[in-house]
């Protein structure tokens, strides 16, 4: 990219971090990613007006007054999605007190804890620092995911849709979590066949099969009613497995108790590729999966994702280990799965259109369309590949200020790399204090 074409494109998005968010924007000559039935759109424009898509084609015009930036034939995507994460849970990973995605009210007791009716948004902070590290990297909205923790049980609790944008209150209705698997057995008296136990108990106590007095009862009254959302085709429930047996068994009990799942991991569901189609579950895949990390992930593969989405599942992606931090990575494992089968309009659709789908907000977000929320990047090239960059986010129309924590060390830090009467940081800053 030409220098001259990047600070005319540079100035024009800086004059438009400071637009109002009631006035229009109107950008033209890019190559949109619709992330819908539309397809790729070349040589398009996308005209927003309070904070709404409210036009997407060719030689659209604006009011006078409209904010008007020429994308140069760049890609613009709707923002992505982060994965799950603890993303407003979490400061820092090995401060305690900073940390809010699960609960183990049986810590230290033989008693099991079972507390679907816990919520994690409510411990929400928008205000988190992490929020503008995400971003600034084109990640717009992320699905907060409630753990399992010693104490706990298999059923983490509740979580939802956040957008960064520093709202905050969660979009769309919650997902309710649940752990399988060898990584969950220890909360099950060290038996996967137990899970199943268990969550037919369960169910059996929604049902009012088992007395809500009984000595062997698990839930609290509270906890009856949340999870009853979750039956009978209610919310999403979001079951974090691995093993293709696991999944098998999954597949039987969600369909005798009418119960809408979706998978995060799912290493080996390429091998129940059809049958995932078939009762139209989502799978939520970490395309670097490869190699067999544990038993419950012998079969894993780099072709995951595409074999899935050849027998027609929707394919997602999500992140395993520090995602909350490294949510922005994301993209990379969708440019993974391409490399290794994936269409490129899938590969985009599992950052974006899908999981909107699958967490009940597609009305409103993971898509370039008319009357969406114009959350949107525009990219400096491929959003697929590593060396792309955002180089400018709007949330509801408004180009936020591309800034980060991180960007600011990283500025404060260069200052000080020079002397202080040359405008560098005072001496306190610089190295060795010289």
């Amino acid at each position: 990219m030409k220098r001259s074409t990047m600070k005319t494109l540079a100035a024009a998005l800086l004059l438009a971090t400071g637009v109002a968010h009631a006035q229009d924007v109107l950008i033209r000559n890019a190559t949109v990613h619709t992330a819908t039935a539309q397809g790729t759109l070349q040589n398009s424009d996308v005209l927003v007006s309070n904070g709404v898509i409210r036009a997407v084609g060719k030689g659209l015009t604006a009011s006078a007054n409209a904010q008007v930036i020429d994308a140069q034939g760049r890609p613009l995507t709707p923002t992505l999605f982060g994965g799950v994460t603890e993303i407003g849970l979490e400061e820092v990973s090995g401060e305690k007190s900073t940390v809010d995605a699960a609960v183990g009210l049986g810590a230290g007791t033989k008693q099991m804890t079972v507390r679907p009716e816990f919520d994690v948004t409510l411990a929400y902070n928008p205000d988190s620092v992490l929020l503008p590290v995400e971003r600034i990297e084109g990640i717009g909205w992320t699905l907060l995911g409630a753990g399992t923790t010693e104490g706990g049980s298999i059923i983490g609790g509740q979580g939802g849709v956040v957008r960064l944008d520093g709202s905050p209150d969660p979009l769309g209705a919650r997902v309710l979590f649940v752990n399988l698997g060898s990584e969950a057995s220890g909360l099950t008296g060290n038996s996967r066949a137990a899970q199943w136990m268990l969550l037919d108990q369960l169910v059996d106590e929604v049902r009012g099969r088992i007395a809500a007095d009984s000595n062997m009862a698990l839930l609290t009254p509270a906890g009856r009613t949340a999870l009853a959302k979750y039956l009978n085709g209610g919310g999403r429930v979001m079951v974090s497995v691995h093993r293709a047996a696991d999944i098998r068994q999954l597949l039987r009990w969600s369909a005798r108790h009418n119960v809408r799942v979706a998978i995060e991991g799912g290493s080996e569901a390429w091998k129940l590729a059809p049958q995932l189609a078939a009762a139209k579950v989502p799978v939520f895949v970490n395309p670097l999966a490869n190699l067999p990390a544990n038993f419950d992930e012998i079969n894993a593969t780099l072709e995951n994702a595409a074999r899935l989405r050849a027998a027609g599942v929707a394919v997602g992606f999500t992140q395993e280990g520090d995602a909350t931090h490294n949510a922005r990575k994301i993209r990379q494992l969708a440019g993974n799965a391409v490399a290794n089968g994936l269409a490129w309009e899938d590969g985009l659709a599992g950052l974006t259109r899908v999981p909107a789908e699958a967490f009940g907000v597609g009305d409103r977000l993971g898509g370039i369309a008319v009357g969406k929320r114009a959350d949107l990047v525009l990219w400096s090239g491929d959003p697929l590949e590593v060396n792309t960059v955002a180089m400018q986010v709007w949330l509801d129309g408004r180009a936020i200020p591309m800034r980060s924590r991180q960007t600011e060390l990283r500025d404060r830090y260069l200052r000080a790399a020079t002397p202080a009467e040359a405008g560098g940081m005072p001496r306190a800053y610089s190295r060795g204090g010289e």
